[in-house]
């Protein structure tokens, strides 16, 4: 597991996605619309992926259990919208949802350490995700997830997609508030 490093080369957006994102987020009537305009950018600054949303709620009755509850998904058929997850106490858990760390997986060797779904993950041609944690209140109120093709991260690729999370979290706070 590996967390992201502040210090990476420089990230230069191109002007089409800059155009994108400072136009049509604005213009953004609802979520799903908003969360379309960042998965577009995402697409353009990423290629090939896959880019979900999911709440986190931390169960009362438990010690160190969590359940993550899916609000928005670039692909439908392989992950439904309100599709429900739970998390114990693990090396993951602890680092994204306790600890507020971005998470970094690269390679399938990673993904099956981490997740369930692995084989399901793999057969969709994805390699590598980065989990950045939303966070209201000092705890960890979602996960924006973003796995693609490769099986390693550039510095700015992880840029990239903290800077879409900055910019989802007020879409993704709201329609988990509800």
């Amino acid at each position: 597991m590996k967390t992201a490093d502040p210090a990476s080369e420089d990230l230069q957006l191109p002007a089409a996605v800059c155009a994108l994102l400072g136009e049509a987020l604005p213009r953004a009537s609802h979520f799903d619309a908003a969360l379309s305009v960042i998965e577009r950018a995402r697409q353009a600054m990423l290629g090939d992926g896959l880019l979900t949303v999911n709440k986190v709620d931390t169960l009362p009755a438990s010690a160190g259990e969590f359940e993550l509850q899916r609000l928005w998904s670039s692909n439908l058929q392989a992950y439904p919208v309100a599709g429900l997850k739970r998390k114990t106490l693990t090396p993951w858990s602890r680092q994204l949802l306790l600890r507020h760390e971005v998470f970094i997986g690269e390679g399938d060797a990673a993904l099956t350490a981490v997740f369930d779904d692995h084989a399901r993950i793999i057969a969709l041609g994805l390699h590598g995700v980065v989990n950045v944690p939303l966070l209201v209140d000092g705890r960890c109120a979602a996960t924006f997830n973003v796995l693609g093709g490769r099986a390693q991260w550039l510095p700015r690729d992880v840029a990239l997609i903290r800077l879409l999370a900055v910019l989802a979290t007020p879409w993704v706070l709201q329609s988990a508030s509800r």
